[in-house]
């Protein structure tokens, strides 16, 4: 084509049409197209292929690619055009409409720099690097090229600010697991989990992203201080499910529960017959009650306290004091342990009784004391 027709093809163009080309020549810094229905070549400059800065024309297109383009400048022969601004522009209106349904976007990691990523959606879009993940990040240069889902956080096209986060997408996901894990647990389950934190009152254990709380009293069986005495933090541990309530997504866990109990086997541990060792617990009006074994206490009967005669356990006993006592019974399915101390004592074969006498009898037999009395009162 001519010189002349060139220039009064170019005259029916005007900055901002819209038109198409098929890339026919890819140079480093530039790229030649052929403008679709006219005999015009088009010029994209290397800074309006892409919304990002890059090295060489080729790393966004190639010979073949058609292009929908917008005219930036009206040369004498040739079109000067831009392929991101038409990129934006499509972009911007799918965005928004992403943005406010609240989508997910997958997209690939284009450069990692100051501060945070850089992402390509036909507008440039910036990843802070607190919203790259839920956890501290030193070094993010591993994450170039990498295939990553994001949320938009931040639109404004007037400024040509486009801010995005895969926490976001992270925290989404650790909402909605923790949701159908509080749906799925159900009480009396006995599941594996971590102990998260402990406190004074207890310890929080993760059940499979969501937590749940053993009471210092469902730690173990036995007596418990402090839950540092029972478990760590980042041990795995057997619980199981005491309730769920959903509705203020709290769970009550017992460690307890998963062990053997206190009365397990106590048909063995305490035949009929044996002698153990034990600790005065409690004391009530019928008896005392004996710690034999951590969460086992039996109980020793008024009547099985002493051979003689006791108004009260009180009399002979007190709380915490260390005692023998010999098993009568034991029920194991009724956890019900029988014993007696007074079985470990000698029994006298004649109750000893002390008398004193008044000062002035002494040296005379007490017949005659007696005798005396007897013939005062026949006075």
């Amino acid at each position: 084509m001519s010189e002349e027709l060139n220039q009064v093809e170019v005259r029916n163009f005007e900055v901002g049409d819209k038109v198409s080309g098929q890339v026919t020549k890819v140079e480093e810094k530039q790229v030649l197209v052929d403008i679709r229905d006219s005999k015009l070549d088009g010029i994209i400059p290397i800074s309006e292929l892409s919304s990002l800065h890059i090295e060489k024309a080729s790393d966004v297109v190639a010979e073949g690619d058609e292009l929908d383009l917008e005219v930036l400048k009206v040369e004498e022969e040739a079109l000067i055009l831009s392929k991101r601004k038409v990129d934006a522009e499509k972009a911007w209106d799918s965005l928004e409409e992403k943005f406010n349904n609240g989508e997910i976007i997958e997209t690939e990691v284009k450069d990692v720099v100051k501060g945070g990523l850089v992402v390509d959606l036909g507008v440039r879009g910036f990843v802070p690097a607190s919203l790259v993940e839920n956890y501290f990040v030193e070094d993010f240069s591993d994450y170039k090229g990498r295939q990553m889902t994001f949320k938009i956080v931040e639109l404004d096209k007037d400024k040509n600010r486009l801010i995005l986060s895969h926490r976001a997408v992270l925290e989404e996901e650790k909402v909605k697991q923790k949701q159908n894990r509080l749906d799925s647990i159900e009480v009396g389950q006995v599941i594996e989990g971590t102990v998260q934190r402990i406190t004074d009152f207890g310890a929080f254990v993760d059940i499979g992203g969501i937590d749940g709380l053993v009471h210092i009293s469902q730690l173990s069986y036995e007596h418990v201080d402090k839950p540092t005495d029972v478990v760590q933090e980042g041990q795995k541990v057997q619980v199981k499910v005491l309730s769920v309530d959903r509705d203020n997504e709290r769970i009550s866990l017992s460690i307890k529960e998963t062990l053997p109990g206190p009365w397990s086997n106590i048909s063995e541990k305490a035949p009929k017959g044996s002698t153990l060792t034990g600790k005065v617990k409690r004391l009530v009006s019928y008896g005392a009650f004996i710690e034999v074994f951590p969460g086992v206490e039996g109980l020793v009967h008024i009547s099985q306290i002493a051979h003689k005669h006791i108004g009260t356990p009180h009399e002979v006993l007190k709380e915490g004091q260390e005692v023998s006592v010999k098993v009568l019974d034991v029920n194991e399915n009724e956890q019900r342990l029988s014993l007696s101390i007074k079985d470990l004592l000698e029994k006298d074969v004649e109750e000893k009784i002390d008398y004193e006498l008044p000062e002035e009898t002494k040296g005379f037999q007490l017949g005659e004391v007696i005798g005396d009395k007897l013939k005062n009162l026949r006075k």
